[in-house]
């Protein structure tokens, strides 16, 4: 995988990989996905939009937790296997702590009225968030009649008929990739901006 994109800031070392990272997940009460595309894309810009979405994209098809397998991504790309491995570090160490804590609390004090409502008002604040980084990620999709298909699909197939995750991926995925065989990556929209290709977004004319 490459190093950080034109335009982005410079390589973050492990370090910086690590505090980022532990920054995103100490933020992201009721879901790291808000957060990690605020900070990411909209405040320290390592990533772009369209960037972010295939990294997510790849995430929710490996195995594991889709926010542990981009954050290990995005180091990878900036650091290497030691980046990769401290950006991981650093998006599970924080949290591992602080769940032990709570639970060792939630065992005195699990059945408090007072707690199921803060937990209650978490839950809607944390799905509101979900809802804004979504539409934030759609506005910036090509507007296509294809990706409103697999998009809608999707949601169908989710929202609707509950469908297993990984049946949804593996029926939509080869078709999205026919569908979109011929849609440039953010890779290759930089490099033909580049080149000067005046077909590609903000390239000069020839």
């Amino acid at each position: 995988m490459s190093h950080a994109s034109d335009g982005a800031q410079p390589s973050l070392g492990c370090a910086q990989l690590f505090w980022l990272f532990t920054r995103i997940t100490m933020l992201g009460f009721g879901g790291v996905l808000p957060w990690m595309y605020r900070v990411l894309v909209e405040q320290r810009k390592v990533l772009d939009a369209a960037e972010f979405r295939e990294l997510l994209a790849l995430g929710q098809v490996l195995p594991g937790p889709s926010i542990c397998n981009v954050a290990v991504m995005v180091g990878h790309r900036h650091a290497g296997v030691a980046g990769g491995a401290s950006a991981l570090a650093g998006i599970m160490l924080g949290p591992m702590v602080l769940v032990i804590l709570l639970g060792l609390g939630y065992e005195s004090s699990g059945s408090s009225a007072l707690l199921a409502s803060v937990l209650s008002g978490m839950s809607a604040a944390a799905t509101g968030l979900i809802v804004v980084v979504a539409l934030r990620m759609a506005a910036g999709l090509p507007r296509r009649w294809r990706s409103a298909l697999l998009a809608g699909s999707a949601l169908l197939g989710i929202a609707v008929l509950h469908l297993p995750l990984w049946l949804v991926l593996g029926g939509l995925g080869p078709v999205g990739m026919l569908l979109l065989r011929r849609e440039p990556s953010p890779a290759m929209r930089r490099g033909q901006a580049a080149a000067g290709d005046p077909d590609a977004p903000g390239g000069a004319p020839r």
